[in-house]
């Protein structure tokens, strides 16, 4: 008996979920879809360069190999 009931109450429950539509502040979402001239900082731009490793790049080259040399695939 107990089964019934709860079978209903889950069922009244997906459907207040499915049908629920909550009201639409239409003028806040343009506000924030048309955006503005105005930009807040990026917290980014205070952030150092990273440096150039370039010069390390060819140094330890020949330690590594390349991975289109290496096949690294199992066989079998």
């Amino acid at each position: 008996m107990g089964r019934g009931r709860q079978k209903a109450k889950a069922t009244k429950q997906a459907r207040d979920i499915k049908y629920y539509s909550p009201s639409t502040d239409y003028s806040a979402l343009q506000k924030e879809l048309g955006g503005t001239t105005r930009r807040a900082p990026s917290h980014h731009s205070e952030l150092p360069a990273e440096p150039d490793y370039s010069a390390y790049e060819d140094k330890y080259a020949d330690q590594f190999e390349d991975d289109d040399e290496v096949d690294s695939r199992r066989i079998g």
